[in-house]
């Protein structure tokens, strides 16, 4: 008998419906509950992992502190639990068969022939209980990516088959996601598609314990007591999941449907306490009735699909509410930014955001939009390559190195302000010379970022492969651009400002990755404040 629990999260009917955002609102009210959770997801694609993945393919990369670039979902896990997620917490089927191969090319096999069952399902079990067995955790809630039917996701649905026939009565239930699509031609919700997609669970052995509807209608008590009919739940299993106006509403609404109470029953775990979400009502309350409104600028060249920002979108949404203020994200194609129409394109913005990326696609438009927070003092923030574009303008408009560059974009840039390490040059293998997970970071005692984290020591996540050149660090700190964050161990830049400017800075890592409901970034706390405190500067001067 298993001490940890099991919950599987499966969709169905179509995909995006938002399997993350219920496996995080069920884990957060268990957490609220005092019962110590965890989410994991396994993704049924045959990479390995989605750090090569174009954004546009699979929305953003996300990293966790030990160095796993993963699912987007996770940001989610994190944002809501306020737990860090690792390597564990993401699966892949190229992990899973590259695990398997090696085992074989290693003789672990005994000369037997490897077959999906039991080897594959063997392999995903071990990965699932990973987290169950580290002792650190109460329940275990795994999302299975994908949708029930689809070819790529079969040979986790048989693993978990498998092992709920292992666990035991109690020990693991199935939430299945399904639609339940609102047809305006005949006025009415359709249960139709729900059936096939339980129907299609149970031909692979699988019963659902749980339905969750999503749905654009209330669905009313005679739908729920069809589906629960048709579906062999029980009517109190059934579980409406209607639209919300953000997903932070959505534990609030899962907890008014009973989700969380009927999960414990079926688990057959206590269910004699209330979630405390307090903390989670009074973040909201502040979300939702900001008393000011500023407009962000995000430079980027993913903007097409808003999950490839994913992480910076939640991120002002943290702290807009910690400031009680409204941010409104305006997205900017830095491919469609010129000299001639950057005036324009840049009209009403109270701050900008350079956001990260990979390729030169774009990049003369962020070194533009650099140019014109550094010139105008307007409150300016530069993620990754958004620091790495500074440092660029910097050098060519006040240093007056015309041609700098990264050696990422222009190999023979005879001013390369951003390259690789000695070390990394003769490395081929795409990630090998990756920076990744929580590094070190030591800001410079006075400087506006040491102020902002109120620490001179911080751990930030990284996810890039160039880096400052420290052969132009004494020229530009001399012009004004201050190396205010350094790697303690290699001496690497971290962090550039501009202390004559309002509010400029640059950072080599992804501080997006770390914000959460109950611990909003400070750097963007820090920015969204600046932003506020030179409109209102603006204002006030404007009606002098």
């Amino acid at each position: 008998m298993s001490d940890t629990k099991y919950i599987f999260v499966t969709g169905g009917v179509t995909s995006s419906l938002g399997k993350g955002i219920i496996a995080a609102s069920l884990a957060k009210l268990l957490q609220a509950r005092g019962y110590r959770t965890t989410i994991q997801k396994l993704d049924p694609y045959i990479n390995v992992d989605p750090g090569t993945l174009n954004p546009y393919e699979h929305g953003e990369c996300y990293v966790t502190d030990d160095g796993a670039e993963t699912d987007l979902d996770l940001g989610h896990y994190e944002r809501f639990l306020n737990v860090r997620t690792s390597q564990a917490n993401n699966v892949t089927t190229g992990r899973i068969y590259q695990s398997v191969i090696e085992k074989e090319r290693r003789g672990e096999f005994l000369g037997k022939t490897v077959q999906v069952v039991p080897h594959i399902t063997n392999e995903i079990k071990e990965r699932i209980q990973i987290l169950g067995n580290s002792g650190d955790y109460d329940i275990v809630i795994t999302e299975i990516g994908g949708t029930v039917g689809d070819i790529e996701s079969l040979p986790y649905i048989e693993s978990v088959r498998q092992l709920l026939w292992e666990l035991g009565e109690h020990n693991g239930i199935v939430i299945h996601l399904t639609l339940v699509p609102f047809l305006s031609a005949a006025g009415e919700l359709k249960t139709k598609p729900t059936q096939h997609s339980v129907k299609t669970l149970m031909e692979s052995g699988i019963k659902a314990d749980i339905l969750v509807c999503r749905t654009e209608h209330q669905i009313s008590e005679d739908i729920k007591e069809k589906l629960a009919l048709f579906c062999n739940v029980r009517k109190e299993a059934v579980i409406q999941s209607i639209d919300a106006s953000t997903i932070y509403d959505v534990p609030l609404l899962m907890q008014e449907e009973g989700l969380d109470t009927v999960t414990l029953e079926k688990l057959a775990l206590p269910n004699d306490t209330q979630p405390n979400l307090d903390q989670w009502k009074e973040f909201l309350q502040r979300h939702k009735n900001p008393k000011h409104k500023v407009t962000i600028g995000l430079i980027g060249k993913y903007v097409e699909l808003p999950d490839s920002y994913k992480s910076i979108q939640e991120a002002f949404i943290h702290a807009g509410a910690a400031n009680e203020v409204d941010v409104e994200v305006r997205s900017v194609h830095s491919e469609h930014l010129s000299a001639k129409n950057i005036d324009k394109k840049m009209m009403g913005l109270d701050g900008i955001l350079v956001a990260p990326g990979f390729g030169e696609r774009g990049i003369e438009g962020k070194v533009l939009a650099v140019r014109y927070a550094r010139e105008n003092d307007i409150p300016f923030l530069g993620i990754c390559l958004g620091m790495q574009m500074a440092v660029i303008e910097f050098a060519r408009t006040v240093l007056g190195l015309e041609k700098a560059n990264s050696t990422e974009m222009d190999k023979n840039t005879p001013d390369p302000v951003i390259s690789l390490m000695e070390e990394q040059k003769s490395i081929t293998d795409m990630g090998g010379t990756m920076r990744l997970g929580s590094w070190d970071c030591h800001l410079k005692e006075g400087s506006l970022v040491e102020k902002v984290y109120g620490s001179s020591d911080i751990e930030e996540r990284h996810r890039h492969r160039y880096e400052f050149n420290n052969a132009y660090k004494e020229q530009m700190e001399e012009a004004g651009l201050v190396a205010s964050g350094l790697n303690p161990r290699t001496g690497l830049v971290e962090v550039v400002e501009i202390p004559s400017h309002p509010w400029f800075v640059g950072v080599q890592y992804h501080p997006e990755y770390k914000s959460t409901v109950a611990s909003p970034h400070p750097l963007f706390v820090g920015f969204v404040k600046a932003v506020l405190a030179q409109k209102q500067k603006q204002n006030n001067a404007s009606l002098a």
